[in-house]
């Protein structure tokens, strides 16, 4: 068999679910979890129900008071992830070890000596008992060990970094004597105050990421996933590049969902990725293109990842508002992911598939349609200003009640146990990388740390906007090597953001621009985890798909700095007007970039071409009118060059 014939069967092939599982668990550590068989199977399971139903519980009476809530959720949460994650790779995947039930009964314990003492701490609040103490520091060590299991090592030495600081570094400026703070008051600070552990992130997550894992979860089991590929297919499977396009289209609703950009990737580029490369995409742009697609999805409003309820706490903004910000952003995102497909389909003379090959848009919405009702009710919901908690409540009763409109999409009382016990599954990487953000947070907090690294970045960028801008950048890209985008975003957001403050960046900007690179980080070479996956699903150069997908997702390094300096982007301060002037030009402008890195417009360009779309491309991208008339007046001249081209070689 000659090298064409094997390339293309090795396309056609379907990826297998154990294919698909085994990947899963090589690039995303939250997936490598035990399979359980037997007793502690149906034991873990029951916890894990016990834990959803009290989320509903809290959710629908009221949250408990805030270290209570928290408290009980890291003790499910810690717990759980002991249970489920082996601590080394070679003991049983079917059994739980011993070590593990000790550890997992001892994280209950120090979480829910908080709940049993609460009285207690509260009325002898800064003052730590030795019980106190020893408590604290076994749980410090506990979300430690939690964090290596479930997101790896560099989030866990980072946060040791910072436990050093504050036991030995200088904190009080002008008094360099002075190293470190005591023992006692870091215990007190990371543990039993809301500043640590217990913070912003363990409470969000404790309240509406749970809430949105769950409801993301009850969508998988209603089949929402198949139908989005279903749909995307009969939308735009019959144009150049058609599989790309789905794969576009398909990625960025079910990343609203899963929240992961290596899961998504695997889910549906195990769908897409045979597809674009039976139809003459090479692997390298076919992994790109499912990488891109899926990373995106935690930008794309309304369930965006969880980062992006973060944000909204630690800016004081009403959740409706981040996601309405962010609108804009995303949208100009896959529109150039989507540009940059439908180039290198042309560059190549790709076809898309026939329509008889394809489902029937009206029969899809026929069939399961109804599916779509939860998603526009927890819009609803938002918009009307309930809580994300309430939001999310009714978007999850809804999802079962409208599954059960007709006979094939209706979840039987099993499957609604299993959303159960999925949706608190889902939750526990989140609830480590928390925990462990949250001793960064209180080390931050209680050492000054941010300010002074916030003062350090801005004097080492003497004060320039955009150095400073990019320094961010290089911080949130260097993070994103081996720590899960929401501890990303923490720990830029506590220490690069309020650096771009100082320079007068508008909170909501400074916060969307750190959450932007945390996420692209997923992308971006040497490790670029959501294109290594791609690659392993592709059967590509991991290297070559990575360079591939951070060309594809340019917009994503682009659109941040432009609501930097222009928040009307981020519709803070815009007229109705400028807004459709801005959404146009933006438009227009990253088709031109995605056409100069493709190479190809109406013809092949050249260097030069290329260098003048993109400049152009950038200029009207910006909501600045004098820069938009300049780019207009550059890409009109670099239009007619390519005409020119193309007649002549009519012609000829």
């Amino acid at each position: 068999m000659d090298q064409n014939k094997q390339l293309e069967t090795e396309s056609s092939a379907e990826i297998s679910l154990k294919e698909t599982d085994e990947l899963l668990r090589k690039y995303d550590k939250g997936s490598d979890s035990r399979n359980l068989k037997g007793v502690s199977a149906k034991i873990v399971s029951a916890i894990l129900i016990c834990f959803t139903l009290f989320q509903l519980y809290t959710g629908v009476f009221g949250v408990l008071d805030a270290m209570l809530q928290r408290a009980v959720h890291l003790a499910f949460g810690l717990s759980m992830v002991y249970l489920l994650y082996p601590s080394r790779q070679k003991w049983s995947r079917e059994k739980m070890h011993p070590v593990d039930i000790g550890l997992a009964i001892a994280a209950a314990t120090v979480s829910m000596y908080v709940v049993v003492f609460y009285q207690d701490l509260v009325f002898r609040a800064g003052r730590v008992t030795t019980a106190d103490m020893i408590i604290g520091m076994i749980a410090v060590l506990l979300v430690l060990e939690a964090a290596r299991r479930v997101i790896g090592w560099p989030m866990v030495i980072i946060a040791l970094l910072f436990i050093g600081y504050a036991l030995l570094g200088p904190h009080i400026p002008g008094q360099l004597a002075h190293r470190g703070v005591a023992v006692e008051d870091l215990i007190q600070q990371l543990f039993f105050t809301t500043e640590g552990i217990f913070g912003i992130p363990i409470g969000v997550s404790s309240t509406f990421i749970f809430m949105f894992l769950l409801f993301g979860a009850y969508l998988e089991k209603t089949g929402m996933g198949e139908f989005f590929i279903d749909a995307a297919n009969s939308i735009a499977g019959f144009a150049a590049g058609g599989p790309a396009k789905v794969a576009v289209i398909s990625s960025a609703l079910m990343g609203t969902l899963t929240g992961s950009s290596v899961a998504n990737v695997v889910g549906t580029g195990s769908f897409t990725i045979p597809m674009m490369k039976k139809l003459g995409y090479k692997g390298e742009f076919a992994g790109a293109v499912e990488a891109t697609a899926s990373t995106g999805g935690q930008l794309m409003p309304p369930i965006m990842g969880a980062a992006a309820f973060l944000m909204a706490e630690f800016t004081n903004t009403p959740y409706v508002r981040v996601i309405t910000a962010a609108a804009i952003p995303a949208l100009l995102y896959y529109f150039g992911v989507w540009a940059g497909v439908h180039f290198e389909a042309k560059k190549l003379g790709l076809k898309g598939l026939s329509k008889e090959e394809l489902p029937k848009l009206g029969n899809i919405m026929k069939e399961r349609g109804h599916l779509l009702i939860p998603i526009l009710i927890v819009l609803y919901l938002l918009i009307a200003g309930y809580t994300p908690v309430r939001a999310a409540l009714g978007a999850i009763v809804a999802s079962i009640l409208c599954a059960a409109v007709k006979k094939e999409t209706r979840l039987s009382f099993k499957d609604i146990i299993d959303g159960l016990e999925k949706g608190a599954r889902s939750a526990l990487t989140v609830i480590a990388a928390c925990a462990c953000a949250g001793i960064i947070i209180g080390v931050v907090t209680q050492t000054g740390l941010g300010l002074k690294m916030g003062s350090i970045l801005v004097n080492i960028a003497d004060g320039n906007l955009l150095l400073t801008l990019f320094f961010t950048m290089i911080t949130s890209l260097v993070l994103g090597i081996g720590v899960p985008t929401t501890a990303n975003y923490v720990i830029t957001a506590t220490i690069a953001a309020p650096a771009l403050m100082m320079l007068d960046v508008p909170v909501l900007a400074a916060h969307m621009f750190a959450f932007y690179f945390g996420i692209v980080a997923d992308v971006t070479p040497p490790v670029a985890l959501a294109a290594v996956a791609a690659a392993g699903v592709a059967k590509s150069e991991p290297m070559r798909t990575g360079i591939q997908a951070s060309r594809l997702a340019i917009a994503a390094f682009i659109i941040p700095f432009i609501f930097v300096y222009s928040p009307e982007m981020l519709l803070i301060d815009v007229t109705v007007t400028n807004m459709v002037v801005m959404i146009v030009t933006a438009l227009i402008g990253i088709v031109c970039v995605a056409s100069a890195l493709t190479g190809y417009f109406i013809e092949n360009m050249s260097v030069i071409e290329r260098g003048i779309f993109f400049v152009g491309g950038v200029l009207l991208v910006t909501t600045d009118l004098k820069l938009n008339l300049i780019g207009a007046i550059v890409l009109a001249a670099a239009f007619f060059m390519q005409r020119a081209k193309a007649t002549r070689k009519a012609i000829a």
